[in-house]
């Protein structure tokens, strides 16, 4: 084998490689989520395969004539890379909450093994290559490097190209495919043999067990796996499910419903901002199904919501299937939350909602001080900023999230059921912040009419608040989220099980 054709097998295979952990977690987000702890368990099990592929294609290349090797590892790793996708779709399916175990299984009964055996295709290549010993150190430098750079390529050319302009199962079949017939050529050219029936078997059967597996979504994002989903017994309902959480819900015959129990609390608190019907410059970090501008439109006539949203497909899902309608008074800017709030005017809106979900948890840097001040920069005078976010068990980040509002703003209501603000599972809280001091006893009097429970602690404490319970009591010893340390993802405790 000449010296181009094994930089350029050792290049391929390394970026096949870091293209499936790239992917893996797209394919593995339906049923655990995006998260920190998602990519550390898929980098984990693929740097175990990495090692140990290494680790045993040098051995077997000691002891094999690694022109008998090479083919058939690359077509097995092709192989293994197909039946990636059946395999999480089945386990994936069973599996419950998106916890580091489950994370982990996932993973590995997913990516571990072509990691492995295409890692194995390195060392192999590099006995080969040696054909003076004089030359290890060159050889074996040569070839790491560009096995390096191999990966350097998969890695960059997978997340900023691939993820978003092509399928993540088609992709991954793409690259099972070809691996395998790289293999066989590879086979061919070097023991001038034909492949054995064997391989050629297993690789039609991985490829229609690849191709049978559907998967749950409906359309596919740079970020998102996602669907929307019509009840049975309410056709003009749509749900919006992102990968495993549903993320937003509209009907189409009525845009003032609303049937999360989130966003009646949020309609409690706008309604208290100014009087009932009175116009706003709303801001809405977070769009999804776009079911708050549509609200405040039908509630508030002459509202102009402007929207910042991260992923355009959610904007066009939103248009086409969720009834929204962008014109004068609906404005999307897409981008990321945090710096397209830093292009927006001071004091410019009269209300700031936040409602931007990475899997369970509000991506870290839309919760630091520093993102809150931004928010505060943005608001008028006595404007209010009104927060969505989900904890359990001991509910670290909204503690943590509750006293950083407090330290950029003078007024802040925690709103949730009693028992989500002295102990219990834990869920969603409505978090309301302002310079100005809010009406506590009335949004809590609208939401008691309506038949909810939801309860309040303050800062300053408020008359209408949670009996026997203080803001300080709720936050405990938390600390104040900045960009230098925000470990939202170590914060949150997710809720143990998918419902």
């Amino acid at each position: 084998m000449s010296r181009l054709a094994a930089a350029v097998l050792v290049f391929t295979v390394s970026a096949a490689v870091l293209v499936l952990e790239i992917l893996a977690g797209r394919l593995m987000a339906p049923y655990v989520g995006v998260t920190l702890e998602t990519f550390t368990g898929i980098i984990g099990t693929v740097l175990a395969g990495i090692s140990l592929g290494a680790w045993g294609g040098g051995r077997l290349a000691d002891r094999h004539d690694p022109k008998r090797l090479l083919g058939p590892m690359i077509a097995i790793g092709g192989i293994l890379s197909l039946l990636s996708v059946p395999v999480v779709d089945f386990l994936g399916a069973g599996l419950q909450g998106a916890n580091p175990p489950t994370i982990v299984l996932l993973a590995f009964a997913g990516f571990f093994a072509p990691a492995t055996v295409l890692s194995a295709v390195s060392p192999a290549v590099v006995k080969l290559q040696l054909a003076d010993l004089a030359e290890t150190g060159s050889v074996v430098g040569r070839l790491s490097a560009i096995g390096t750079a191999g990966a350097i390529f998969g890695t960059f050319t997978s997340g900023f190209v691939l993820v978003a302009a092509v399928p993540t199962r088609p992709t991954i079949r793409a690259v099972g495919i070809a691996l395998i017939a790289t293999g066989l050529v590879l086979d061919l050219w070097l023991r001038r043999e034909r492949p054995a029936p064997a391989t050629l078997v297993a690789a039609l059967l991985a490829g229609l067990l690849s191709i049978a597996a559907v998967g749950p979504c409906q359309f596919e994002s740079a970020y998102f796996c996602g669907r929307v989903v019509t009840p049975e017994d309410d056709p003009s309902v749509r749900t919006l499910v992102l990968d495993t959480l549903r993320h937003s819900e509209v009907d189409l015959d009525d845009p003032t419903r609303l049937t999360f129990s989130y966003t009646l609390t949020m309609s409690d608190v706008f309604a208290t901002l100014a009087p009932e019907g009175e116009p706003l410059d709303v801001v809405n970090i977070g769009g999804a199904g776009l079911s708050m501008p549509r609200y405040l439109a039908a509630t508030r006539p002459g509202t102009h919501s402007t929207v910042l949203e991260i992923d355009e497909v959610l904007v066009d899902v939103a248009v086409e299937q969720m009834g929204a309608v962008v014109d004068e008074d609906l404005q999307v800017v897409v981008g990321d939350g945090r710096l397209t709030l830093r292009e927006l005017p001071e004091r410019s809106a009269d209300l700031v909602i936040g409602d931007a979900f990475g899997g369970v948890s509000v991506p870290w840097h839309l919760t630091t001080r520093e993102f809150v001040e931004d928010v505060r920069r943005v608001l008028r005078p006595g404007g209010t900023y009104v927060l969505n976010l989900i904890d359990y068990g001991a509910k670290g980040f909204a503690r943590a999230e509750a006293v950083t509002l407090a330290a950029v703003f003078d007024h802040v209501t925690v709103l949730a059921p009693s028992e989500r603000l002295t102990g219990g599972r834990g869920g969603n809280y409505v978090m309301v912040a302002s310079d100005a001091p809010i009406d506590v006893a009335a949004v809590l009097a609208r939401n008691a009419a309506r038949g909810d429970d939801e309860a309040a602690v303050s800062s300053p404490p408020h008359p209408a608040d949670l009996a026997g319970t203080t803001f300080a009591d709720f936050v405990g010893g938390a600390e104040v989220l900045v960009d230098d340390h925000a470990p939202v993802d170590t914060l949150i405790t997710p809720l143990p099980t998918r419902g």
